[in-house]
């Protein structure tokens, strides 16, 4: 099995193309997050950093979907589930 990776730039690109399909402005974003600043979602969307667990949670609900369709990595989906509970 191989180690999954996040991919920045694709989670940059993808949280552009989710605020986008979303019509929403950075400034929306920013005002939603609240202290949060717009060269920080900037910064997101380059693929130069990542939001934290809290902001990826808040960005979860304000683009209603999943944290794992925000994130990108080496692999678009796990083909067997993280923890197994047998």
């Amino acid at each position: 099995m191989e180690y999954p990776i996040l991919d920045l730039k694709e989670t940059g690109k993808r949280i552009k193309d989710l605020r986008e399909e979303s019509k929403l402005s950075v400034e929306d974003v920013t005002r939603f997050l609240g202290d949060i600043s717009a060269q920080s979602v900037y910064k997101w969307q380059r693929g130069e950093s990542l939001p934290t667990i809290d902001n990826l949670y808040a960005l979860s609900k304000l683009f209603k979907t999943p944290i794992d369709d925000i994130l990108r990595g080496n692999r678009e989906r796990d083909e067997v589930p993280s923890l197994s509970l047998c």
